[in-house]
């Protein structure tokens, strides 16, 4: 082949390359296959190695290389890049806007409308096209001075090396009915574009990144952030290109005459930029409330992490008008999703005894809302967690909640002491009846051992009709303690005996309430055996070990029946679950308390219905919370189809199913390399 033409050859695969680049990072498109692609990759660059003196610096064989560097230079910003300041609430978004339009004339409050981008938790950058080629690529920095990370930011599949063609850009404005901004680009061209954006990691790299971490024994990263924003300070731009990085871009600051930021973004998907495709126009606030709405019950179905979403004041001439306050825009704000975390402080801590006699220190809080939910209370396990923590009454803390469990102090920031904090001491004997506390060998808790003990049947109660036990809807905690405070009630089996006419003579209850809670108290009269079982609050019995003892037995008399050998020979018990049980079934007032609940209720066998037994030998753990069915309904389904649920991770797990705000059991898997798959994947396996 003469030299004149594998020089146009060697340019045609070029302009084929960025071409499908364009098509898949841009406009979410493939017209060829992923192994096409790179059979031209591996063309262009054998022909690149055979000639040399036609490699150019936009080729995309040049997305890595160069020997690592040995520092990074400093690149000082054309303009400010600036950040954003923070609301939380429908409340915070209207005041801001009702800040910005005191500094607006009645025309313009009136011109008030918004763009809306996903706020992605990833680092911001800044590129610099010098005649449509990369020039400069640097980090945000202190938003004046940057660092040039043009190598690294190359290896990035979605940074375009070239601008589009500026006869394709001017064709694709057109179609977006922009001429007058088309008309600008053929008369300006494009000299210099300077671009913003964002670089980020997919969580599905995020979860291979930290499982090669763990075969390395090494520390799991923290979040994808951490590792996007690291890998684009690597001095070797080749670690870099490991890391599979994306990137958005979100803003111009070249003036092609755009008049809003939609425009904005239209601009920058046809010179070839890769554009978030959730990115929004909206109209008004309500229609924003319903977009961060829709995102924060939906950002899990998302390949990315984000917290929130950035509203921009869509026009242009307003947003400049408004200036900037300190480091941050008036006319934007990242609209943030509720806090899983945020500071308070403890202003008390008291003890609660549980069903079991189980003694839980739980902090009193000053009240701050925690992802929509004003929190009072956060649980400190026991006496080592308080050691931990090293938390006094009167600390600031940094407190978590991840579902609908009650929250748990994540840190004590010691900084913020003033000296007149104070130390909880664990008391001797149980708050509630005076009996002095025991504790085994084995556990870290503290026991009341009063089976009498009022706190501990209050307790048991409220386990009694929770929704996994026999889920009497209406029955709540304070009507629970009105009843055993009137002498109604004396343990579970006297819900049962309940009449209207007792329940509506308490203060309060009207006849229709009473009439509703004796309905809800007489439909729950029918239940299935494992949920019985777990009713009956055994200690260490949860509702994966209720499932195995119903399905085991096959009915009541024979489990109460059983000894210590029979019950260890079950899967998944071992010593101290099988006491526990036994122990129960020993004791002469429980025995007395189950005759009289038995007259009153019906149990129901489960009968277990093998649909093929598609996940026959496949043991689950379940993490969080499932959007699309109760975590019960999960168990019923994976054991109806032949499979096992723990309630613990271990290395027989076959699959943790990981729903929204997973707890430690997620932890645990990464750190054994037992496989994690989101509820549509565990979906999947069912069809």
């Amino acid at each position: 082949m003469a030299r004149e033409e594998l020089k146009k050859r060697i340019g045609k695969l070029r302009e084929l390359i960025n071409h499908h680049r364009y098509l898949y990072h841009v406009l979410d498109k493939q017209e060829i296959s992923d192994e096409a692609l790179d059979s031209l990759k591996k063309e262009l660059f054998d022909l690149e190695q055979k000639y040399p003196e036609f490699i150019t610096l936009d080729s995309p064989t040049q997305r890595v290389g160069g020997a690592p560097l040995k520092e990074f230079k400093k690149i000082r910003h054309p303009e400010r890049m600036l950040s954003l300041n923070d609301v939380f609430s429908k409340q915070d978004f209207l005041d801001w806007q009702e800040r910005v339009s005191k500094l607006l004339t009645e025309k313009e409050k009136k011109d008030i409308d918004f763009y809306c981008e996903l706020k992605l938790d990833g680092l911001a950058i800044e590129l610099i096209y010098e005649n449509g080629l990369l020039k400069t690529g640097s980090t945000r920095g202190d938003g004046i001075v940057g660092e040039d990370v043009t190598q690294n930011l190359k290896t990035i599949e979605a940074v375009p090396l070239r601008l589009r063609d500026i006869n394709k850009v001017i064709e694709e404005l057109k179609k977006e009915n922009l001429k007058k901004i088309a008309e600008n680009i053929r008369n300006k061209g494009l000299k210099k574009v300077i671009v913003r954006g964002e670089v980020f990691l997919t969580k599905k790299e995020f979860e291979k990144i930290n499982k090669i971490q763990v075969k390395k024994g090494l520390p799991l990263y923290a979040n994808p952030r951490n590792i996007a924003a690291g890998s684009i300070r690597q001095l070797d731009p080749k670690v870099t290109a490991l890391r599979q990085l994306d990137s958005n871009a979100y803003d111009l600051l070249t003036d092609f005459g755009q008049k809003t930021h939609e425009e904005t973004h239209k601009i920058l998907k046809a010179l070839g930029f890769k554009i978030n495709k959730n990115n929004k126009y909206r109209q008004n606030a309500n229609k924003v409330f319903e977009l961060h709405k829709f995102w924060q019950k939906n950002r899990d179905s998302l390949p990315y992490e984000i917290d929130g979403i950035v509203v921009i004041i869509n026009n242009n001439n307003i947003f400049k008008k408004l200036g900037v306050v300190g480091k941050a825009p008036r006319g934007a704000v990242a609209f943030k999703f509720s806090l899983k975390q945020a500071t308070t402080k403890v202003e008390d801590i008291f003890i609660q005894v549980g069903r079991t006699g189980a003694m839980t220190p739980v902090a009193r809080l000053k009240p701050v809302s925690i992802s929509g939910v004003t929190i009072t209370r956060a649980t400190l396990h026991n006496k080592d967690e308080i050691k931990r923590l090293g938390v006094k009454i009167g600390d600031t803390v940094i407190v978590g909640r991840a579902g609908d469990v009650i929250p748990d102090i994540v840190k004590v920031l010691t900084e913020l002491r003033t000296g007149k904090e104070k130390d909880f001491k664990m008391p001797k004997v149980c708050p509630s009846c005076g009996s002095k506390l025991i504790k085994s060998e084995r556990e870290l808790f503290w026991r009341c051992p009063n089976s009498k003990c009022f706190a501990r049947k209050r307790r048991a109660l409220y386990y009694f009709v929770s929704r996994g036990a026999f889920d009497i809807r209406g029955l709540g905690p304070k009507i629970i303690d009105r009843l055993l405070e009137e002498g109604l009630i004396r343990d579970a089996a006297d819900l049962f005996e309940l009449k209207e006419g007792d329940v509506v003579q308490l203060e309060r209850f009207a006849e229709k309430s009473a009439e509703n809670l004796i309905k809800a108290v007489q439909n729950s009269r029918k239940i299935s055996l494992p949920r019985f079982i777990y009713a009956l609050g055994i200690r260490n019995v949860g509702q994966e070990t209720s499932q195995d003892l119903a399905e085991y037995f096959g009915d009541m008399g024979k489990l109460e029946k059983a000894n210590l050998d029979e019950l260890q020979k079950i899967k998944d018990i071992g010593p101290v679950v099988a006491e526990s049980i036994n122990k129960w079934f020993s004791d002469e007032r429980n025995r007395k308390f189950l005759w009289r609940l038995k007259i009153s209720i019906n149990i129901i066998k489960t009968k277990k219905e093998i649909k093929g037994g598609k996940l026959k030998g496949r043991r689950f753990v379940l993490t969080g919370e499932l959007k699309t069915m109760s975590r019960n309904r999960v168990r019923e389904i994976i054991r109806n189809l032949d499979g096992n649920v723990s309630e613990a991770v271990s290395k027989n797990t076959d699959f943790v199913v990981v729903g929204l705000n997973p707890g430690s059991k997620l932890k645990m898997a990464e750190k054994l390399g037992v496989k994690t798959i989101k509820e549509e994947e565990f979906l999947k396996l069912l069809q």
